[in-house]
C-alpha cells in the first residue's frame, strides 16, 4: 500500500482504492496454514518417523535410485532445510522434504484466509470482494508445479504418501533426480558429476536460474549442514570442502537462457543470483491519475535508508500479474520461493508504493518474498532466504546501509504515519520470517556485543525451540501449529500469566494486546534492540511504547543477548517527547507551491528517563510527486533533524531538539 494521501484527490484515491480490490481478487494462495479436513480444522500432522530414521531415510533413497547420498541430503536442505511441514505445502504447493509439487491439491487445501472479503495480510485496510475460487485444470499449471506426479509414475507410492510420509517423500525426489541423470546418459556415484540433474530439479526453464540453484546446492555440499528439524530428529550432512561440481553440464539441459531487460533497463542484481526483468508500469491513466511508482534519482535526490522484507500473499503468478497493473500498487523486487529467482520491477533510484508510509517509500527499496505470514507451514525456502541475502548485502552495499536490523526492516515495522493510519499497517512477513538465519546468511549474525552493564539487548530466541502460541492463522481465536519464531511475547509484569502490554495506537480503549498472528503490539523480534529498563530474575524488560515490558530470558534459554550502542532519553525538564510516524520537515522550509505536510504526532509519549535504541539520523524531508508531469516534482528539505528509534515492534522518528543522545553503557 502506497500510504501517500497528500498526493491525491478523494476521487482519484477512491478510483485506486476500487481497482485495487479488483486486482485483489488476483490473489488466491497455493497452501495452507496448517493440513485441514472439511470443517477447517487442523487435520492431525502425519505420523513422523522415529528419531535418527530420517537420515537414514536419506540413505536408502539414495542407495534405491543411485543417487549419491550427499547430493541427495543438499537438494532436500535447499527445499526445506529437511522439515517435513506436518504435511503442509509450501507457497508453491511442494510437499515435504524434497518439497514434491502438487499445486492443484495445494489449492484445494486452501486456507481460510484466501476467502470471502479478508484480505489475507491480516488487517481491514482496503475493502475486498472475492469471486469463488476455480481449482486449475492440470493442463493450466506449469510443470514445475506437477513435480509429484511424475515421483508417483517413477515410485509407484500413492500420492498421498508422497505428501505426508517423509520417508516416501525423499524417495520421490530420488527418482526425480535419477530421472534427470538418465536423460543426461550419465552413470556416476561422484557427486560432482549431478550439477545437471540438481539444475534441473527445481524445474527452472531458463538457464541462469537452474544453475543459481544448483550453484548452492554444490555451496551446500561443500560447506556441510547439521540441524534438527522440525519433527527433533538431528541430520547432518559431513563438509566436502574441495568439492568442484562439473559445470558444463548445464549446456547439455537445453534451457534457454534468461530474457533481456526491456525498455532499455539495466537489473540490479548481483551476479550470483538469477535475476530477470518484469517491469512495473509507469503510466498515465483516467483523468491524470497515473502508477504504479514514481520517477526520481536516488541517492541524488534523496538517501535510502533501509530495505524492507515483504510476503507476497500470493504466488508467484498471481503477484507478476499485480505488478504488471498500473492502476496497483509497486515495490522493487519479487523472489520466488522454489528456487530463488528474482524478478526487478522498479529501478532502485524510483519510489515504489510498498511501504503504507510515504516517508519510508521515499527513502527504501521494497522486496517481496513469494510466501504468507500467517501460514507457518508454507515456508520460506532456503532457496529464497539464500537468493534474498545475496539481493540485500548487493544493495546494502550499493547504499552504504549498515547489515542490522535498524536499516533492514520488515513491512511489519513500518510505523503508521498518524493516528487513524496505525491499525491499517501492514503485518508481514510476521513471526515466522526466521531473521537470525537471514542474517548469518547475510554475514552478520546476531552475537553478544557487550556484557549486562551495556544497557542494550538484541533479541534473540532459538528460532526452532522457541514456538509461543499464536492464534488466528485458520479461524479466529482457533491456535496456530506449532512452530519456530523470531519474536518474544511481551508482558506488563515478569509472568506468564501476567497481561500482555498494550498498544495504545491499536487499542486507544486501552485494552491488552492478544496473542493473534497479526497483532503486533505485544511482540519484540529478533534482531532488534531495545534499551534495558530492569532485570529481574529470568525475566528482563525493556522499554517499548512508553512502558516496560517484560519478557522471559532465562539464562540457560536466553532469548536476547547483551549488546551497547547509542540511546535517545527526553531532555532534562521534559516529562513526555511526542513520537512520529514520518520524518517531515518544519513548515518553513516548504517553496511556494507545495502544500505544507502536517507532522503529526503518534499516541505514544516517551516518558522522562525512559532510553531507546537508536538507528538512523535524518533531516526531515518531503518528496512531493503530485502528478505524472515531472517537472512539478520536488524534494522539500528542512533544518529539522529527526532520529529514528525503537519505540515498539515497528519504529517511530523522535525530533533532536527534544532528546540528549548519549551511549547505552551504564
Amino acid at each position: 500500500m502506497r500510504g501517500s494521501d497528500e498526493k491525491r484527490t478523494p476521487r482519484s484515491r477512491a478510483r485506486r482504492a476500487a481497482t485495487a480490490v479488483a486486482a485483489a481478487a488476483l490473489l488466491l494462495p497455493l497452501v495452507s496454514a496448517a493440513p485441514s479436513g472439511p470443517d477447517g480444522q487442523p487435520r492431525a500432522a502425519a505420523a513422523q518417523p522415529a528419531a535418527g530414521s530420517l537420515q537414514q531415510a536419506f540413505a536408502d533413497a539414495a542407495a534405491r535410485y543411485g543417487v549419491p547420498r550427499d547430493v541427495l541430503l543438499a537438494v532436500a536442505y535447499m527445499e526445506s532445510r529437511w522439515d517435513g511441514h506436518g504435511g503442509a505445502p509450501s507457497v508453491s504447493g511442494g510437499y515435504g522434504p524434497m518439497h514434491l509439487t502438487d499445486a492443484r491439491t495445494a489449492l484445494a487445501e486452501r486456507p481460510h484466509h484466501s476467502d470471502g472479503d479478508e484480505d489475507p495480510r491480516g488487517d481491514d485496510s482496503r475493502a475486498r470482494k472475492r469471486a469463488p475460487a476455480r481449482l486449475p485444470a492440470t493442463t493450466e499449471l506449469p510443470s514445475r508445479l506437477l513435480t509429484l506426479e511424475r515421483a508417483a509414475r517413477l515410485t509407484g507410492l500413492p500420492a498421498e504418501r508422497l505428501r505426508r510420509d517423509p520417508a516416501a517423500n525423499i524417495r520421490g525426489g530420488a527418482a526425480l533426480l535419477a530421472e534427470e541423470q538418465r536423460r543426461l546418459g550419465l552413470r556416476s556415484a561422484d557427486p560432482a558429476r549431478w550439477y545437471g540433474a540438481v539444475a534441473r530439479y527445481p524445474g527452472a526453464d531458463d538457464a541462469r536460474t537452474a544453475a543459481g540453484f544448483a550453484d548452492d546446492v554444490y555451496d551446500v555440499l561443500r560447506q556441510g549442514q547439521s540441524r534438527t528439524t522440525d519433527s527433533g530428529q538431528r541430520v547432518t550432512l559431513p563438509a566436502a570442502p574441495g568439492l568442484t561440481p562439473d559445470r558444463t553440464q548445464l549446456a547439455r539441459l537445453g534451457l534457454r537462457s534468461a530474457p533481456a531487460p526491456s525498455g532499455g533497463s539495466r537489473l540490479e542484481c548481483p551476479h550470483t543470483v538469477s535475476c530477470v526483468s518484469v517491469p512495473a508500469p509507469y503510466e498515465e491513466f483516467g483523468d491524470g491519475d497515473y502508477g504504479n511508482h514514481d520517477k526520481a534519482d536516488r541517492p541524488e535526490d534523496q538517501s535510502v535508508d533501509a530495505i524492507v522484507v515483504h510476503d507476497t500473499e500470493g504466488s508467484w503468478e498471481t503477484t507478476l500479474k499485480l505488478i504488471k497493473d498500473p492502476t496497483y500498487v509497486s515495490w522493487h523486487y519479487t523472489i520466488r520461493s522454489a528456487d530463488g529467482l528474482i524478478a526487478q520491477h522498479v529501478p532502485t533510484k524510483d519510489v515504489a508504493w510498498h511501504a503504507g508510509n510515504w516517508y519510508v517509500n521515499a527513502h527504501s527499496v521494497g522486496i517481496e518474498h513469494e510466501g504468507f505470514l500467517a501460514a507457518p507451514d508454507a515456508w520460506y525456502t532456503e532457496a529464497m532466504y539464500r537468493a534474498s541475502a545475496r539481493l540485500v548485502r548487493y544493495l546494502a552495499h550499493k547504499y552504504d546501509l549498515p547489515l542490522d536490523r535498524q536499516h533492514i526492516i520488515g513491512h511489519d515495522n513500518v510505523p503508521g504515519t498518524t493516528p487513524a493510519t496505525i491499525k491499517g499497517m501492514h503485518t508481514d512477513p510476521g513471526p515466522y520470517w526466521d531473521w537470525a538465519h537471514y542474517f548469518r546468511l547475510l554475514g552478520a549474525p546476531f552475537v553478544r556485543t557487550a556484557g549486562p552493564g551495556g544497557g542494550l539487548v538484541t533479541i534473540r530466541p532459538d528460532y526452532d525451540r522457541h514456538r509461543p502460541v499464536y492464534t488466528d492463522c485458520v479461524k479466529p481465536g482457533q491456535p496456530c501449529a506449532p512452530h519456530g519464531s523470531a519474536a518474544v511475547r511481551l508482558h506488563t509484569e515478569p509472568s506468564e500469566s501476567a497481561p500482555l502490554v498494550q498498544d495504545i495506537g491499536l487499542r486507544p480503549d486501552g485494552s491488552p494486546s492478544t496473542t493473534g498472528v497479526n497483532d503486533t503490539g505485544a511482540r519484540a523480534t529478533t534482531g532488534q534492540r531495545y534499551a534495558v529498563a530492569e532485570r529481574r530474575g529470568a525475566w528482563t524488560a525493556i522499554w517499548y511504547l512508553g512502558q516496560k515490558a517484560w519478557f522471559h530470558n532465562p539464562p540457560k534459554q536466553p532469548t536476547a543477548v547483551d549488546a551497547k550502542g547509542l540511546v535517545i532519553t527526553p531532555k532534562a525538564g521534559r516529562a513526555d517527547i511526542p513520537v512520529y510516524g514520518r520524518a517531515y520537515p518544519e513548515a518553513a522550509a516548504y517553496p511556494a507551491g507545495v502544500p505544507v505536510q502536517a507532522v503529526t504526532p503518534l499516541p505514544y509519549k516517551l516518558l522522562s528517563g525512559q532510553r531507546y535504541a537508536v538507528g538512523n539520523r535524518v533531516h526531515g524531508e518531503y518528496f512531493y510527486a503530485p502528478t505524472y508531469d515531472l517537472s512539478r516534482h520536488a524534494v522539500v528539505r528542512g533544518e529539522d533533524v529527526y532520529y529514528e528509534i525503537q519505540v515498539g515492534h515497528r519504529v517511530g522518528y523522535v525530533r533532536a531538539a527534544d532528546v540528549d543522545v548519549r551511549s547505552s553503557q551504564r
